[in-house]
């Protein structure tokens, strides 16, 4: 009941500050740009309090939630020519994005059979090894992390071949094992995360077969515990699920499971121990990401919330969704184009409004969501511009930006980075740490460790929008003091206790400094109410 209150409080203030700009308004609580439209999306609006809201845990403490959030897809394998390689990162690092999300093909490295990695479909030979040396090198040298997207089986893993599909799972699970082990072990401490599989609940990802959620489960274990043996620190990423309302699970066209449905499965089939991150695919398909509609039947931005209320009632509260996939489809006005409208279709100025909104949503909103992958950057060439999916890109394949990329460019240069409402842990990207920290592992830390300092004038600096602010310490005692905007700066003890450094009745951003004078300071958590 106080949440469908406190809903209808949200819809009534919204339209009031909407009177001046009335379409403007109707556009954020509908995401419809067509005045009938956003009548009938305020009209389903309206009914949001007769569902049951998904229970989201806004404030339960999420593991790695605190990186750079800005990803973008690239196909560097693809590239026939290092330079292009090598420009792609350069732009991509220089828009402000922070991740790449590569595809390693397991056809493309251990290409001829078990335990060969040498690539002889050309002469000279190669190690199959040297393309992803350069593609890893070129990250790190550019400032970015990677996201390992691990699948593409090769014809020798199964018995049949190709017969039932390039994309379908290898006989023995400990083959694909061996080769997530191999790629670990090989970048272990330079690949951040790993990717397992991506949209294995629908065609044609599982291949010409119908999808299995219990099949796919069983994969990801294995690929879990290799991962974990050959990197311990690497983080592993669930294959990114599909938006799909489909209950055909195949094969064909169009077909697979309700990615709500595959992924409950996935949990009873003992998933929750064999991932650190669940990786969804969230495009931006009929409607803009503003869209506030309570619709599981619908695909929109904000379905993810209907995933994080499975790992919430799955006990898995504690680990974040990241999106592997995000864009709108900038689609021309061309019949001739296949699949046109299959996924919505936007102008290119409407792709770079939506693109900024729809980070900007996640960051205000979903505090449990962490890295974000534009889809994609560019292709290597305009073979498939006769696909709809195509026109999902960046840029063009000679380098010719579109709209959203300077749009994204810009938003990312002048985004002041700011912790909303939430809980946020101490290695979270918003935090300005100066002086001598150091990171310590303890159980009884909210996460499993804390960051502390002990030499006075050691200080963390932050930007929170919020109506109150409280600190978690870990296990110190000290004074520190603590300045809020151009305010006077307060002394307070820490005693490792939840300490609250801030509250006011109205929600604002501020500015936060917290020093150090006498003592240690730890920082565990920080917590951000809006309410």
């Amino acid at each position: 009941m106080k949440a469908r209150f406190l809903w209808l409080l949200m819809v009534a203030s919204l339209l009031a500050g909407c009177v001046a700009s009335p379409a403007d308004g109707l556009f954020s609580l509908t995401g419809e740009e067509d005045p009938p439209r956003q009548a009938y999306g305020l009209v389903q609006l309206a009914g949001n309090p007769l569902h049951s809201p998904p229970h989201t845990l806004p404030y339960e403490p999420v593991a790695y939630t605190g990186f750079n959030p800005f990803g973008m897809n690239v196909f560097l394998e693809q590239e026939a020519e290092l330079w292009k390689r090598e420009r792609t990162v350069h732009l991509v690092a220089e828009a402000g994005f922070r991740w790449i999300r590569q595809s390693f093909p397991w056809e493309d490295i251990e290409i001829h059979g078990k335990g060969d990695f040498e690539d002889r479909r050309h002469i000279p030979y190669r190690s199959a090894w040297e393309k992803y040396d350069h593609i890893v090198a070129l990250a790190e040298e550019h400032g970015l992390e990677v996201i390992a997207v691990l699948s593409n089986p090769p014809a020798w893993s199964r018995a049949d071949g190709d017969a039932r599909g390039t994309l379908a799972p290898p006989d023995n699970l400990e083959d694909y094992g061996d080769f997530v082990y191999a790629v670990a072990s090989r970048y272990r401490g330079r690949i951040r995360a790993y990717q397992v599989w991506n949209e294995p609940n629908i065609y044609p990802e599982w291949g010409e077969q119908p999808v299995d959620p219990e099949g796919y489960t069983r994969l990801l274990c294995t690929a879990y515990r290799r991962i974990k043996e050959a990197d311990p620190e690497a983080i592993v990423l669930t294959g990114a699920l599909a938006q799909t309302v489909g209950y055909d699970f195949g094969p064909g066209p169009w077909t697979g499971m309700n990615e709500m449905v595959f992924l409950q499965r996935m949990y009873d089939a003992g998933a929750a121990a064999c991932f650190d991150v669940l990786a969804v695919n969230d495009y931006i398909l009929w409607s803009a990401p503003t869209d506030r509609r309570l619709r599981p039947w619908a695909v929109t931005y904000a379905r993810p919330v209907y995933l994080r209320d499975i790992m919430v009632a799955n006990g898995d509260a504690h680990k974040p969704i990241w999106l592997g996939e995000m864009n709108a489809n900038a689609v021309p006005d061309d019949p001739t184009i296949q699949d046109r409208g299959a996924y919505g279709s936007v102008t290119l100025e409407q792709q770079a409004r939506y693109a900024p909104l729809a980070y900007e949503r996640a960051f205000r909103e979903w505090p449990w969501v962490g890295v974000i992958n534009f889809w994609f950057f560019r292709r290597p060439s305009d073979a498939e511009k006769d696909h709809a999916w195509y026109y999902f890109r960046m840029m063009e394949p000679n380098f010719t930006p579109l709209p959203v990329y300077r749009a994204m460019q810009e938003y990312i240069a002048n985004l002041t980075p700011t912790l909303y409402p939430g809980t946020h842990q101490e290695d979270d990207w918003v935090l300005e740490y100066q002086g001598d920290w150091e990171f310590v592992r303890d159980p009884s830390a909210v996460l499993g460790g804390y960051r502390r300092a002990s030499g006075p004038g050691a200080s963390v600096a932050f930007v929170f929008e919020g109506r109150s602010l409280t600190l978690t310490p870990g296990p110190v005692r000290g004074e520190i003091e603590v300045q809020v905007d151009d305010g006077a700066p307060r002394r307070m003890r820490v005693d490792g206790r939840p300490l609250r450094l801030f509250s006011s009745l109205r929600r604002e951003a501020h500015r936060v400094r917290m020093t150090l004078l006498a003592g240690e300071l730890g920082v565990d958590s920080l917590t951000v109410r809006g309410e």
